[in-house]
């Protein structure tokens, strides 16, 4: 027994932290490379280990012996024996059937176990990909149906390592630059040349594909950057937006010695393909038919339709299977609409790099990810990166404010749906944005406001005089915004979900969100992300969410939270005795101190 011990493991795969703990930081950080937190009330967080967890946490070299040493270390009692076993058990599945090539260039599939071996290719979800058995431990697979395989493997809960290796897509010789062109300096970080170099693997089988999660502001961009120079070929970027594709584009250009002729964007407005070809998940989802009518929007719905059908009915698919890709990279991999995935299943021989903040999808298909793009490879705690002065040093606020009259009576009487929607749009929060816009109104500061009601928003807008980007404004348009926002012209700006993800604003250090998607963990982490970056002046960054008060959006508040304080960053709850500090001006608190 160890009365020191800030956890307590349970039987049922669950972990209670207690957060008053004096070890509890030294604990959290154990125990995060293979748990998933799944509530975090003030005072006792549970964290889960599930299958998945234990997977991933394999694949970056943690082995079941480690973990059971840093449960028993941090655990106030004794692991139950329960927990040991899975946890053994769970973790040495994982490799314990592995992908090759074999003499003959067959894919094969293969266990030093033939017992085990024997029952899992009999599974009815396993045998349609066996072609023919070779031995009682090996046997011949489609390799048209390799992401099937993986897939259908992962969830008879033995994931198997593919060491198959990757085709060799056209050569493409890629340099980094010494010299940015913006004349400053350019040097990979250290983590970021140990990400590339991790994924890269020195070329082997054993890297190739999988998943780098590092917060937003961390320079994933270059690490994607960094993984092209040692690849050295014809690279396929997705993204989940225009955005996002330019900016690729332009770090590209300017951190490499590749020129903007070889750098193209295939997106609804431009479509160029070149050796480094950046697209939108949009355009690689619009079907024929959408197009004829002109709705660049509109995705296949997968419904009842076979893997052939999605193919023959997605307008831009040759864009994937008729050129020669040695690398595709997915920007925002926790984004990934549901025919990419079908579509990747297709691209198990070209190098996959996943890229994202966090692996957290409320569709819950992290299965997916792991299976078809790849396990996680590569994580650092965003704590230890703000320790570091990569990422800037963060406080995170709920503003809790009540309903008047009226609205609580509607609210008491409205159906559960529109209870979310009028809690999220309480009239009450343009208040508190203009409190915070006056409490920021220091030259170096750069207020981003964003929220999830377009309505809510143009109304907050029209009445505070804050441009706002939504969906429907033109990208030239929102550059010229993201332009002046960075340069300093701009000092406040207003974004629907457009800006959850992928947009660099470098010097945004107070995002104030006014509403969500429900209890959506990775947009709260995505939000954040937007004013991470470290700020010229090495100032803090303060992240301020604005709810309704004892409604479910409230509920929903908790939920979102789960990831960040998994990592580290506790919310202050500021409630309606204590909105007279956001009406101080920054003159006015200096002259307090």
């Amino acid at each position: 027994m160890n009365p020191n011990g800030a956890i307590i493991v349970q039987s049922n795969m669950e972990i209670m932290v207690e957060v008053d703990a004096p070890t509890y930081e030294a604990a959290r950080d154990a125990i995060a490379p293979f748990t998933e937190l799944v509530k975090s009330p003030e005072h006792l967080h549970t964290y889960k280990i599930s299958p998945l967890s234990l997977w991933n946490a394999a694949a970056t070299g943690l082995r079941a012996k480690e973990v059971l040493e840093r449960l028993d270390s941090q655990s106030r009692y004794p692991i139950p024996q329960t927990v040991i076993t899975e946890v053994e058990d769970y973790m040495s599945r994982y490799g314990l059937l592995r992908m090759k090539k074999d003499d003959g260039n067959n894919l094969i599939v293969e266990s030093d176990d033939k017992f085990m071996f024997t029952e899992i290719c009999k599974l009815k979800d396993v045998e349609p990909y066996i072609v023919e058995f070779i031995d009682d431990t090996h046997a011949i697979v489609d390799p048209e149906r390799r992401g099937h395989l993986k897939m259908a493997l992962t969830n008879a809960g033995f994931p198997v390592e593919d060491l198959a290796g990757y085709t060799v897509g056209d050569p493409l010789p890629i340099k980094l630059r010494d010299i940015m062109l913006s004349g400053k300096e350019f040097k990979l970080r250290d983590y970021q040349k140990e990400a590339a170099q991790v994924f890269y693997a020195s070329g082997s089988e054993k890297g190739g594909s999988g998943v780098i999660v590092l917060p937003c502001g961390s320079g994933k961009t270059v690490i994607g950057i960094a993984t092209m120079a040692l690849i050295q070929t014809k690279t396929l970027i997705l993204t989940p937006n225009i955005s996002a594709s330019r900016q690729w584009i332009r770090e590209i250009c300017d951190k490499t010695d590749l020129t903007p002729d070889m750098v193209k964007e295939y997106s609804g407005e431009v479509k160029e393909i070149g050796p480094v070809t950046v697209a939108t998940y949009q355009i690689l989802t619009q079907r024929k038919r959408a197009k004829k009518a002109g709705d660049e929007n509109s995705e296949i719905d997968l419904e009842g339709v076979s893997e052939e059908e999605v193919k023959k009915e997605l307008a831009n698919f040759p864009l994937f299977s008729q050129q020669k890709w040695g690398l595709m990279i997915y920007d925002e991999v926790h984004l990934l609409p549901a025919p990419v995935f079908r579509l990747s299943t297709e691209m198990q021989a070209t190098r996959r790099l996943g890229l994202t903040a966090t692996l957290v999808r409320e569709d819950h298909k992290e299965t997916e990810v792991f299976s078809l793009i790849g396990p996680k490879k590569y994580d650092i705690p965003w704590r230890i990166l703000e320790a570091q002065g990569w990422i800037a040093t963060a406080d995170c606020n709920e503003i809790r404010i009540p309903m008047e009259a009226d609205l609580k009576m509607k609210y008491a009487l409205a159906p559960v749906r529109d209870k979310i929607t009028l809690a999220s749009t309480n009239p009450e929060k343009t208040d508190i944005v203009q409190r915070l816009l006056k409490h920021f109104s220091a030259p170096e500061d750069r207020v981003l406001i964003i929220g999830q009601y377009i309505d809510q928003l143009e109304n907050l807008s029209a009445t505070l005089d804050i441009p706002l980007i939504t969906g429907k404004t033109p990208n030239k348009d929102r550059d010229r915004l993201y332009a002046a926002f960075r340069d300093g012209s701009l000092k406040n700006l207003m974004i629907s979900k457009v800006g959850n993800f992928a947009i660099d604003l470098p010097d945004a250090n107070v995002l104030i969100q006014i509403s969500g998607t429900f209890g959506s963990r990775q947009e709260e982490a995505q939000r954040l992300g937007r004013v991470l970056r470290p700020k010229s002046d090495g100032g803090a960054a303060h992240f301020y969410s604005i709810v309704t008060q004892d409604s479910k959006e409230q509920e929903f508040a908790m939920n979102r939270q789960l990831f960040l304080t998994e990592q580290g960053y506790a919310y202050k709850i500021i409630k309606r005795g204590d909105w007279d500090i956001l009406c101080r001006t920054p003159e006015e608190l200096a002259a307090r101190k």
